[in-house]
């Protein structure tokens, strides 16, 4: 009797048994399904949509602005996106060195979206400290020129490939700027008068720099034994030669008078002290500068009107 109630229970969890493993298969089947619809979807979506790597190129490196303390850079670069959807422009690295040495670097977060099927141009502003690239490397001098890399690594995010790094180089030169040298060698008149004189001033300029100078315009302040004899703005059109050295006759009218007791050193001849202060504006091979100009302490001389010029002055 109990023979066959234990025959009959371990029939029916048998029979449960096979109806469980049946379940299983089936749920198993149906998922399976499901994972190779999903998969087949995004192939035909993948397909239809096209989705594509972006691409970089450098357009151009600007250099908008340069001066005795500073260059600001732009680097400009084309990123195209041939997706139908905009892909985001997630961060930007740069950095700049000269001869693997490390000038700048920084991080631009956020950097805006490349919209589908379209390309931007990314402006990268970039800025040189002369005086903290100079207190670093000691060899790179004044008045040089030194070669530099940009590195610019772009992330954008883009669907099926995920993140990517868009990398880019360039190569060029940047020069380290230097002012000039001045001097007033001579004031020379044809007529004195205490009262007032037509005078000409000669001053020398030397370019400190490995790279030619394109004078467009001079403006500066003179004092002659530490009195202002006037302001003076020059247009004129000269070139100085890198190391090089140029003259320029300047026009001035003064009193002699204003400056007391020191007319008599200059009628005397003993040299007479003057300070001189200004700016050239100039265009270089790199774009145009305002360069400063100044010296003080000098000593210079007055030349009447019948004594020879010197035949190198223009």
């Amino acid at each position: 009797m109990a023979s066959s109630e234990n025959m009959k229970v371990e029939r029916e969890i048998t029979e449960r048994g096979h109806k469980d493993e049946e379940r299983n298969e089936e749920n198993g089947g149906f998922m399976d399904k499901i994972k190779d619809f999903i998969h087949d979807i995004g192939e035909k979506i993948e397909g239809a949509v096209r989705f594509g790597k972006p691409t970089a190129d450098f357009k151009a490196v600007h250099l908008p602005s340069i001066n005795l303390h500073k260059a600001d850079l732009v680097v400009d670069v084309l990123v195209s996106n041939p997706n139908p959807i905009p892909i985001p422009l997630v961060d930007i690295d740069y950095s700049v060195e000269s001869d693997g040495r490390k000038l700048v670097s920084g991080l631009i977060p956020d950097a805006g979206t490349i919209h589908a099927h379209g390309s931007e141009n990314v402006k990268i502003p970039v800025t040189l400290i002369f005086h903290d690239i100079k207190s670093t490397y000691d060899d790179i001098k004044p008045g040089s020129v030194i070669p530099y890399r940009v590195k610019i690594a772009l992330l954008v995010d883009v669907p099926i490939f995920g993140r990517l790094t868009l990398p880019l180089e360039k190569k060029g030169e940047i020069p380290v700027p230097y002012k000039p040298d001045v001097d007033i060698q001579k004031i020379h008149f044809g007529k004195f008068s205490l009262e007032e004189t037509v005078a000409t001033l000669h001053l020398k300029i030397e370019n400190n720099n490995d790279f030619e100078l394109s004078l467009n315009k001079l403006e500066c302040e003179i004092w002659l034994s530490d009195v202002s004899i006037g302001s003076v703005e020059l247009y004129k059109s000269i070139k100085i030669a890198k190391k090089g050295i140029s003259r320029i006759q300047i026009p001035m009218t003064f009193r002699p008078k204003d400056l007391g007791s020191a007319i008599w050193d200059m009628i005397r001849r003993r040299g007479t002290r003057y300070s001189i202060k200004g700016n050239i504006d100039v265009d270089t091979p790199f774009g145009p500068m305002k360069l400063p100009i100044s010296k003080e302490g000098g000593k210079t001389h007055l030349k009447k009107g019948e004594e020879e010029e010197d035949d190198d002055e223009v």
